[in-house]
C-alpha cells in the first residue's frame, strides 16, 4: 500500500464536501484527479470508502469514517510537524465549522472574525446545518465542531456550554395578550401555536407544553426560523422561541412583541460540540477558546 499526503487530502475534502464536484472546486483541480486519487486508495483498502448516489453525492461507509478520521489524523500532525521545522508556531490548517441553521446568522461571523483575528493561518469553513444533520456530518467528519443548540445529539459527543437562553413568547402586535407584562404557556396555548419543521425543535417546543398537562393546536410549521416570526407578525398564531435577533421586526418589516413567559422553564444551552471519537485539530481546539472568550463578553439576545 501506497498513500501520498495528496491522496490523503482529496479524500478528506470528498468526505467533508460530500461530493467529487465539491471536492475538486475547493481543492482547485479536476474532477478526474480527484476519481482517480479515490480509486486508488479503495483499490488499495480493498473496500469501498464511499457509496455513490446518483445526483446526490456520495456518503462515507462504516468503513471509510474510520479511514477519514485517520487521514484527518495524519494530515494534521503532518501540518504540526512542518510548523517545527518551519520554526512557525502559529495554528494553521483548516477548520471546517457546522452551525445550526437558527443561530449561524447571529453568531457565526463574529466568532469567525475574532477567531481569524488571533489565529490568521487557520481557512475556516463555515455551513448551515439543520439539527438532523449536524450530528451525521460531524461522524462523517464532513465538520469538525458543531455551533448548536443541545437538542439531538449522540451521547459520546463533546458539549462546550457557551451561553443559555431563556425561552419568551412571539405575539404580533395588537395581540390579546400584547399588554400582559409576562404571560403562561397556559395563555398561549388558547392560540394557534407556529413552530418550525425541525423535528428536534417543535418536538422541543410542544414537550414544554405537554409537561403541564397542555395541547395547543400547531397546525403551522415553517420551513426557517424568520418565516416563522413572519407569520407570528402576520397574525396566523403565536410561537415560542430562544433565539432573539437584535430589532423585533420580521422580514417583511412588521412589528413583533416579545414577552417573558411566566412559567419556570429550563434554559436552552448553545453549545459547541464535536465527536469524542475522533481526533480534535489543534485550530479546533483554540476556535473553542476563542468562542468561549467571545460569548463571555457578549450581550446574547434574550440572556
Amino acid at each position: 500500500m501506497s498513500l501520498s499526503l495528496t491522496q490523503l487530502r482529496y479524500l478528506v475534502a470528498v468526505a467533508r464536501h460530500g461530493s467529487v464536484t465539491g471536492a475538486a472546486r475547493a481543492q482547485n483541480i479536476s474532477q478526474p484527479s480527484i476519481s482517480v486519487a479515490i480509486d486508488a486508495i479503495e483499490k488499495d483498502f480493498g473496500q469501498k470508502l464511499f457509496v455513490r448516489q446518483r445526483g446526490s453525492g456520495v456518503s462515507l461507509t462504516s468503513f471509510g469514517r474510520v479511514v477519514v478520521a485517520k487521514a484527518k489524523q495524519v494530515l494534521a500532525e503532518t501540518d504540526e510537524l512542518i510548523s517545527l521545522g518551519s520554526g512557525n508556531s502559529a495554528v494553521g490548517g483548516e477548520l471546517v465549522l457546522g452551525c445550526f441553521e437558527d443561530l449561524a446568522p447571529y453568531f457565526a461571523p463574529g466568532l469567525i472574525r475574532a477567531f481569524s483575528e488571533r489565529h490568521p493561518s487557520v481557512a475556516v469553513i463555515v455551513r448551515d446545518e439543520t439539527f438532523e444533520t449536524l450530528g451525521r456530518r460531524l461522524t462523517d467528519a464532513a465538520i469538525d465542531l458543531g455551533l448548536s443548540y443541545d437538542l439531538g445529539l449522540p451521547s459520546h459527543f463533546a458539549r462546550i456550554l457557551l451561553h443559555e437562553l431563556r425561552p419568551h413568547a412571539l405575539l404580533p402586535a395588537g395581540h390579546a395578550l400584547a399588554d400582559h407584562t409576562e404571560v403562561s404557556l397556559a395563555d398561549l396555548a388558547a392560540y394557534p401555536l407556529i413552530t418550525t419543521d425541525q423535528p428536534q425543535s417543535w418536538q422541543h417546543m410542544l414537550d414544554l407544553f405537554r409537561g403541564r398537562g397542555l395541547s395547543p393546536v400547531a397546525d403551522r410549521a415553517t420551513s426557517s426560523f424568520e418565516l416563522q416570526r413572519s407569520m407570528v407578525a402576520n397574525g396566523f398564531g403565536v410561537a415560542v422561541s430562544y433565539t432573539r435577533p437584535q430589532g423585533d421586526r420580521s422580514y417583511d418589516g412588521l412589528p413583533l412583541i416579545c414577552k417573558p413567559l411566566s412559567d419556570p422553564l429550563p434554559m436552552q444551552r448553545i453549545i459547541l460540540t464535536y465527536d469524542t471519537h475522533q481526533r480534535v485539530s489543534n485550530a479546533a481546539l483554540a476556535f473553542v477558546e476563542t468562542a468561549k472568550a467571545w460569548f463571555s463578553t457578549r450581550d446574547i439576545f434574550a440572556s
